[in-house]
């Protein structure tokens, strides 16, 4: 689901891999789809499975008689083609996340030596292609789908379904110097994802610096106009004589979908704006919606520990800075679980934990032999995380339960690092 080529011929909507050595190029389907939607069930499957309309996989003397005399005419620079239906792309997350995750991971597979500050070797890429959509498909309601793209690539070209078509009514050929492929569908078929559940993980394979995703947070968080010592800043070791951690709340509380009971709201908020009095944090309790988007950058940037409930806004978390104190902790309905933003925290370096209030364990007495359930609080991180998804009732509900005094406490924790708080 996320390839490099150098030198990926095109003609008449086709898209032609010429290589001498056809045998070592991996299944069609690990490539490329039909870019028909995803849905359950074997018909649907069967409908995103590539024809030789998507992609063919052809020797150079098979190119030259399909091409015929025409000179294939060049695209230089590097190219995103996204090959994915307009399913998710017009969503924050999907876009952020799991798209231009995807994408900038595989490419960032070419130079492994990105440093913290976000130098790079690679070029900016010269155009993003869509195979798929319109111009009208790609951008999400809170308008952050635009501001990232134009702020980590200001001059990139953007061509949609209606120009693939006219490059295809021309009948001639066209070689991209280099092309990422992007495929939604092929990124399920990888072990990977089937691991993790996340599209992107399949580029996680690939070869790579742990400051991959520097330049992009970079680029976006200057754009946003936040200040370069927040970027960047000091060595996390001396962090603390700088700045002082940042704890940012995403509430839902005026959402009317998928929020905290009232009650579990205002205690942790009252916990947390104790953690603020006691030691000096920075704390902030936002609903995103009501931020403008360089203050939601702004914000997401500076911050060192994110928390709320499963949810979009937990998307800026892309933003924060990796440092051995970030982390994002999520809450969910008991014995609920999805894994958008676990993986996505994971794989920037950062830590996540999960929070289910109200859960049932057994507390076993040895000496009597006795055993009786209790229920508690439960915080709980990699490698001690479910298997699987899980959607239980109320997982989209308005009355999610939670302890504010335990997620306080795992706070201050994760911001001392186990460290003695002598504080009177």
């Amino acid at each position: 689901g996320w390839t490099i080529f150098d030198r990926l011929y095109a003609i008449n909507g086709t898209l032609f891999v010429v290589t001498s050595t056809p045998e070592n190029v991996p299944e069609r389907r690990l490539l490329i789809s039909s870019g028909y939607g995803i849905h359950n069930g074997e018909e649907e499957v069967r409908k995103r499975r590539p024809s030789d309309k998507d992609m063919r996989i052809v020797t150079p003397e098979e190119a030259q008689h399909l091409f015929g005399t025409h000179a294939a005419t060049r695209l230089d620079g590097v190219s995103f083609f996204i090959n994915d239906p307009n399913q998710f792309i017009s969503h924050y997350y999907h876009w952020a996340a799991e798209l231009l995750f995807g994408l900038w991971r595989t490419y960032a597979s070419l130079d492994t030596f990105i440093t913290p500050d976000g130098h790079t070797t690679l070029p900016t890429p010269r155009r993003m292609l869509f195979s798929h959509i319109d111009s009208t498909q790609w951008r999400d309601y809170a308008a952050m789908n635009e501001w990232i793209l134009r702020g980590a690539f200001p001059s990139l070209g953007m061509e949609f379904t209606d120009d693939w078509a006219d490059r295809a009514s021309m009948q001639v050929p066209f070689v991209f110097d280099r092309v990422i492929l992007a495929d939604r569908a092929a990124a399920a078929e990888g072990d990977p994802f089937k691991a993790t559940w996340r599209t992107a993980s399949n580029a996680f394979e690939l070869r790579g610096s742990p400051s991959w995703w520097a330049p992009i947070r970079k680029s976006v968080l200057e754009f946003s106009g936040l200040p370069a010592e927040w970027i960047v800043g000091p060595d996390p070791g001396s962090a603390a004589e700088n700045q002082k951690p940042v704890i940012t709340y995403i509430s839902r509380q005026d959402w009317g979908r998928r929020m905290l009971r009232q009650a579990d709201h205002e205690k942790l908020v009252e916990e947390l704006y104790g953690l603020r009095d006691r030691y000096g944090y920075e704390v902030n309790v936002v609903s995103m919606d009501k931020l403008s988007r360089a203050e939601q950058f702004h914000l997401a940037g500076r911050t060192t520990i994110m928390m709320g409930i499963h949810g979009n806004g937990l998307t800026s978390l892309v933003w924060m800075r990796p440092t051995p104190c970030s982390t994002v902790i999520e809450f969910f309905i008991p014995n609920g679980i999805a894994f958008d933003y676990e993986y996505t925290t994971r794989a920037l370096g950062m830590v996540h934990y999960g929070v289910w209030d109200n859960v049932y364990v057994f507390i076993c007495f040895h000496l009597l032999s006795n055993a009786y359930r209790h229920m508690l609080c439960r915080t709980f991180t990699r490698p001690n995380v479910p298997r699987f998804p899980k959607y239980p009732d109320g997982f989209q509900g308005n009355a999610i339960p939670l302890n504010g005094t335990v997620v306080a406490q795992l706070v201050q924790e994760r911001l001392t690092l186990g460290s003695v708080d002598d504080t009177p």
